[in-house]
Parts: structure tokens; C-alpha cells; sequence
């Protein structure tokens, strides 16, 4: 009941003006940080791992802001998934698009790391080429079911879920469909290996190279930034990686992060810290969290 009372007030949020809905979205990020002590933590450990040179004080400034862009960006998905497609593509701006029309007509992986843009960045894309994505089912049913019909309401995005596995991942690309693809999450090591992330070994999928094998599909990295107030977004698509998979399916994810963390280091408050990133330790390792 509770889940069916918040989205209804997303959808009345929705008919606000989007600066409006930006504050909205800020404020409720204060008081985020003040009461999820355990997501707080959480963060606070990850920036410490990756950013030990900086002082506590600015880890927890950066936090605070991080809180902030994390809920502004689920307030915002009230624009996402109510809001008219016209309205929608006011708020994002487009670079590199050249780069996105060059991989139509081809097997192509979308690398599109865990920032908290990356929605509305990928309702830009649906809207302009048909995809494939996975997703991991919610423990609220009625919650799973929302977000996919809101995901692929264009209709243009074709979602499965992880348990049913790459077969229709693998079909659908293999029609040209571009795979959206979020590579950096922890989900252990049993199809994947312990990549250096920020120098730490973070459990990593070594999933990137071994589709880009079996497809013959190029990776185009996509990169989705919040600009500050009610100036919306800013797409960006790069160009294709050449050389890319090597054969080395370790230097191809090595590749993967070393290209996150640059990312990263450009707007860290946009990462997504809240995820237990380290969650998995190599054997006889102490746990993080």
C-alpha cells in the first residue's frame, strides 16, 4: 500500500515544473542522508576505498551531495515515466550522437556504468532505436511490473530478466538491436573475476568482452550527466573502442573500470556509491560492510 501511495505522488509530482521538481528532489536527499544511517555507511566506506587521499570532511561533504543526486534522480523518473516524449527530450542534450547512429544496422553493446542519469539518458535511446536490456526483478512485484512497463513504454526496449539468462540477449542483438548494458555491480564472481576498481579488487562480470565476442559487437561507452538546477541532462555517447575485445578477457574489464573511474572522477558525486561495490572478497579476505 505504502509503494502504491509514493507512486502516486511521483505521478502528481510530474505535472510540476522540472525546477520545482528538482528541489523537491534535493530536499528530500538531506533527509535521506540524516536517516539511512545504513545506506550512509555504505557510501562512506566506498569513498574511503576509493578516495583515501581526500579528507573526511570532504568525503562527507561529497556524500552528502551524492545522497542528494541519488534521490533527485529517483524523484525525477516521475518525468520519465509520465511525462510526454516531447517533454522528455527538452531535458537532455545530445553529444556524440554521431557516434550512437554509427552502430544502427550492427550488433553494439551500450556501456552505460551505474551514474544516476542513466535513466533518463536511457529513455533517450529507446526512443530511438530498439534495444535490448536485462533486469533484476524487485521484491515488490507491483513495483518490477511498474518499472517495465515505464522502461519500455516507447516500445521500443525489449527487457529480460537475469534468470533467463544471455540466449535472448544474444538473439536479440544478433538482429541489431544495441545492448543497453550496466557493467559494474557486484553479482560475485562465479561468471566474472576480482578487476582492480580504483585499485581496489572489486568482484566484476567479465560479461563485456565475451558478448562482444560472441556478437561481433562493437562497445560504445554512454554517459549520462545531471547539470545543476533545472538545466536537465547531457548525453553523451564516445566513440567506438578500438581493438576491442583483445582476446584477454581480464585487460578487456581492466578496461571496463579504468574507463568508469575516469568517469568518475569527473562528477563523483554522480556515482552510485549506495551499492555495496566491494561486497565480495577474494578468500580469506575481510568483509567491507
Amino acid at each position: 500500500m505504502l509503494v502504491r501511495f509514493a507512486v502516486f505522488v511521483l505521478w502528481l509530482i510530474h505535472f510540476l515544473p522540472f525546477r520545482v521538481i528538482v528541489a523537491i528532489g534535493n530536499g528530500l536527499g538531506v533527509l535521506l542522508y540524516l536517516l539511512a544511517a545504513e545506506r550512509r555507511m555504505v557510501g562512506a566506506i566506498n569513498l574511503k576505498l576509493c578516495f583515501p587521499e581526500m579528507t573526511e570532511a570532504a568525503r562527507r561533504k561529497l556524500l552528502r551531495e551524492n545522497f542528494k543526486m541519488f534521490t533527485r534522480a529517483l524523484v525525477e523518473r516521475c518525468i520519465l515515466w509520465w511525462a510526454s516524449a516531447e517533454r522528455i527530450n527538452s531535458l537532455i542534450r545530445v553529444e556524440g550522437a554521431e557516434h550512437f547512429e554509427a552502430i544502427k544496422g550492427r550488433p553494439a553493446i551500450l556501456l552505460t556504468p551505474h551514474f544516476v542519469g542513466m535513466d533518463a539518458g536511457g529513455q533517450w535511446v529507446t526512443q530511438h532505436a530498439d534495444t535490448v536490456c536485462m533486469y533484476a526483478n524487485q521484491k515488490n512485484i507491483y513495483l518490477t511490473d511498474l518499472m517495465l512497463q515505464k522502461r519500455a513504454r516507447f516500445g521500443n526496449q525489449h527487457l529480460y530478466s537475469r534468470q533467463q539468462g544471455l540466449r535472448p540477449i544474444l538473439k536479440g542483438m544478433r538482429q541489431n538491436m544495441p545492448l543497453v548494458y550496466p557493467p559494474d555491480q557486484d553479482q560475485g564472481v562465479k561468471d566474472g573475476a576480482f578487476i582492480p576498481f580504483f585499485g581496489v579488487p572489486a568482484a566484476t562480470m567479465t560479461s563485456v568482452p565475451r558478448i562482444a565476442q560472441m556478437t561481433g559487437a562493437v562497445v560504445v561507452p554512454s554517459i549520462t550527466r545531471v547539470l545543476p538546477g533545472g538545466a536537465g541532462y547531457v548525453l553523451t555517447f564516445y566513440p567506438a573502442w578500438e581493438n576491442y575485445p583483445s582476446g584477454d578477457d581480464i585487460a578487456d574489464t581492466r578496461r571496463v573500470n579504468a574507463f568508469i573511474e575516469e568517469r568518475i572522477r569527473e562528477m563523483p558525486e554522480q556515482y552510485f556509491w549506495l551499492h555495496k561495490r566491494f561486497k565480495t572478497r577474494p578468500e580469506g579476505e575481510e568483509r567491507f560492510y
